[in-house]
């Protein structure tokens, strides 16, 4: 039986290959790669490396074993049919006979289009028969923090959320949640929805960022159409820039404020304050 890691060179797979391996022998994990260099660290370290690519099914056709552990971490090219890439994984993992089928999906009140990907791929994961567990992740900390230099350049928080609140934790957080399913019991067709346990605005998140700089940071609260032609004025292509201002409406509406502790069970202890987050970005 190995662990399985799908996208473990990227950041929140990162994480998990991380933290998996304070908790299991490095042979019984395997990083799933695009190239042998990115995951080149963690073979010197004795995690097995498979070398697939969720545009090449062919990558996958061998890769699973009746009783691994799958976690298949959601891509992130939003234009190349990402259902149709996690269908990949999904099918050599029922092909298989995996044991399990961990899915980092969205928050269920999600309505915004980031969100139809996720349902599309749930959808398909109901339809396996898998045993599965879905980790619905709400936000990222460094959604946010990783991107502050235009917050410092100009002095303001520019969103389009109103004033909407959201449960942000960070991606050790949400690592962390998804280790305990790989390596616990009982997590069989199960969904969790997961969120920071302190709900924030983006007029507290300028607050704090004031707070921690002793600059003057404002919160300037645009429509999700000004907010659109911000981030396509920035380089973003304009329907991504418009799925991103999606989003900022949904944190209008509150969908993206997690209550249900979920996150805090999983890990057993509290999360990642956004002020810590802060702290550490304005220190990196």
């Amino acid at each position: 039986m190995s662990i399985i890691v799908t996208g473990a060179t990227g950041k929140l797979g990162g994480h998990v290959v991380e933290q998996l391996l304070e908790k299991v022998p490095a042979d019984q994990i395997t990083a799933v790669a695009r190239t042998a260099e990115k995951a080149a660290d963690f073979a010197d370290r004795g995690v097995r490396i498979a070398l697939a690519d969720y545009n090449a099914p062919e990558t996958f056709d061998t890769l699973f074993s009746a009783g691994d552990k799958v976690l298949l971490i959601s891509g992130n090219e939003f234009d190349k049919g990402r259902v149709r890439q996690h269908e990949v994984v999904i099918d050599a993992a029922k092909a298989a006979g995996v044991a399990l089928l961990a899915y980092t999906s969205a928050p269920g009140s999600l309505t915004a289009a980031l969100a139809d990907d996720h349902r599309g791929t749930e959808e398909a994961i109901f339809a396996s028969g898998l045993p599965y567990a879905l980790l619905r992740n709400g936000w990222y900390h460094e959604n946010y923090t990783e991107n502050l230099a235009p917050v410092l350049e100009h002095n303001a928080v520019v969103a389009a959320a109103g004033e909407g609140r959201i449960s942000t934790a960070s991606r050790a957080d949400y690592a962390a949640a998804a280790v305990a399913v790989l390596t616990g019991e009982g997590h069989e067709n199960t969904t969790y929805e997961l969120g920071g346990d302190t709900a924030w605005s983006f007029a507290e998140y300028a607050a704090e960022l004031s707070r921690q700089t002793g600059k003057e940071i404002t919160y300037n609260a645009v429509t999700p159409e000004v907010l659109t032609g911000i981030l396509a004025g920035a380089g973003l292509p304009e329907p991504l820039a418009a799925v991103f201002a999606g989003v900022d409406a949904s944190i209008e509406k509150g969908e993206l404020a997690v209550s249900t502790g979920d996150l805090n069970r999983l890990i057993g202890r509290p999360t990642t304050p956004l002020s810590e987050a802060v702290a550490a970005a304005l220190k990196g």
